[in-house]
C-alpha cells in the first residue's frame, strides 16, 4: 500500500486551516488537500467589496489575531491576506489544486479518490464547507426567461449590470449588501420571502456573537436563555448608504418567470433583465456520498463534528449542526479543538 497518514483533511479554507493549527501540535501524519490553487477558500470567489460585519479581534483563527484591532472590519481581500499568511506561518503540509470526488471506507482504513490519484488515510476530516453548493430554488417558468440567473455566489461587483433592471431574491446580509452596490448603478428590485429586518446601527458580528454564546452555554448548563430579537441585516456602511438614500424596500416573493421578468400570484409582474438569487446554500458533501448518507436539508449524522454513520470521519465548519459558530473564523476554532482530541483518541 501506498503512504497512509494518519489524518487528511479535506479542504484549504478557514476551516481546514483551524483543524490544521491542532493536528500540528498533535504530533500526527497529516496533509490537507485543496481544491484551489491558492490559498484562501472560498473568500478568493466573494464579491470584491464584502467585508466582515465582526471586528478582526473577533474573526481570527486560532493562535493569530487578524490585524486592524477591537474597531476594525477586514476586508474581503485583508481576510483572504490573512489566511493566505496564517497558512505560511505555520508552514502546513498542503497539496493544491487537489480535489477529492470519493471517499471510501476499506479494511479500516479510508481510500481517497482524487484528481491526483489514490490517497490514504486512518482518519479524514471533511471541511469543505458550503460554498460550492448554492441554492437556487425551482421556481416555475425559468426556462423561458431571457434574461440572466445567478446565485449570490456569481457575484463579483456591480459593474456588469451597470444600466440594468436587476431583482435580488433573498433577506438576509448577503441579499441586502448586493443590493445597497447594485442600486448605485442599476435599477433595483429587492424580493423577500418575508420583509428584512435590519439591526440597530451600533449592533455587529460580536455582539451577535457574544449573545449566541451565552445562548450557547446555558444550553450546555440546562438553563433557559433568549437572546434578543433585534433583527437580521447588520447595518454595515452600504445597507446604511441605501438606507440614506431610501432604497431598503422589498417586495413579496415571486412565484413565476416571465420570458422578459418575474410574476406573482396575483398576475402582476415585472421586467427585469437579472436576477440574483441570496438564497444561502447546503453543505458540499458530494465526495463523502460513497459511504455517508446525506439527508434532504443537505446535513449528515453527526454528534458534534464527529460522523455517527463511519468511524473516523469528521465534519469541521458546517454550521451549528457541526459545532456551535462553526462556519465563522472565530467560531471554528473551538470545533476544531474538540476535533483533534477526539481524533487523537480514535487513533490510539
Amino acid at each position: 500500500m501506498e503512504k497512509v497518514y494518519d489524518v487528511i483533511v479535506i479542504g484549504g479554507g478557514q476551516s481546514a486551516l483551524a483543524v490544521a493549527y491542532y493536528l500540528r501540535r498533535s504530533g500526527l501524519d497529516f496533509l490537507l488537500l485543496d481544491k484551489e490553487p491558492t490559498p484562501g477558500g472560498s473568500w478568493q470567489y466573494a464579491w470584491e467589496s464584502l467585508s466582515l460585519f465582526s471586528p478582526a479581534q473577533w474573526s481570527s483563527l486560532p493562535g493569530v489575531i487578524a490585524p486592524g484591532g477591537a474597531g476594525y472590519y477586514p476586508s474581503r481581500n485583508e481576510t483572504i491576506t490573512y489566511l493566505r499568511e496564517y497558512e505560511q506561518l505555520y508552514s502546513f503540509p498542503v497539496e493544491r489544486p487537489v480535489r477529492v470526488t470519493a471517499v471510501r471506507r476499506e479494511d479500516n482504513f479510508f481510500l481517497l479518490e482524487t484528481s491526483h490519484g489514490i490517497f490514504h488515510a486512518r482518519a479524514v476530516v471533511s471541511a469543505t464547507g458550503s460554498f460550492t453548493n448554492p441554492i437556487i430554488p425551482a421556481i416555475e417558468g425559468r426556462e423561458k426567461f431571457g434574461g440572466v440567473v445567478i446565485h449570490s455566489s456569481e457575484y463579483r461587483s456591480p459593474g456588469a449590470f451597470m444600466g440594468q433592471r436587476v431583482a435580488v431574491v433573498g433577506e438576509g446580509n448577503s441579499g441586502a449588501q448586493i443590493l445597497a452596490e447594485l442600486s448605485q448603478v442599476a435599477d433595483t428590485l429587492w424580493v423577500t420571502q418575508k420583509p428584512p429586518s435590519f439591526l440597530p446601527d451600533e449592533v455587529d458580528g460580536k455582539y451577535l456573537f457574544d449573545a449566541a454564546t451565552q445562548q450557547y452555554e446555558a444550553r450546555k448548563q440546562g438553563k433557559d436563555f433568549k437572546p434578543p430579537s433585534l433583527g437580521q441585516i447588520v447595518m454595515v456602511p452600504s445597507v446604511k448608504d441605501a438606507r440614506a438614500r431610501n432604497v431598503l424596500h422589498a417586495v413579496p416573493a415571486f412565484n413565476h418567470f416571465t420570458e422578459n421578468g418575474i410574476g406573482w400570484k396575483d398576475g402582476r409582474s415585472e421586467p427585469v433583465d437579472v436576477v440574483i438569487f441570496c438564497t444561502g446554500f447546503k453543505p458540499a458533501l458530494r465526495h463523502l456520498q460513497p459511504m455517508l448518507p446525506v439527508l434532504p436539508d443537505g446535513k449528515a449524522e453527526t454528534e458534534g463534528t464527529r460522523s455517527t454513520v463511519v468511524p473516523g470521519l469528521w465534519l469541521v465548519g458546517y454550521g451549528n449542526w457541526t459545532g456551535f459558530a462553526s462556519a465563522t473564523l472565530i467560531g471554528v476554532g473551538r470545533t476544531a479543538k474538540k476535533t483533534v482530541d477526539e481524533i487523537v483518541n480514535f487513533l490510539k
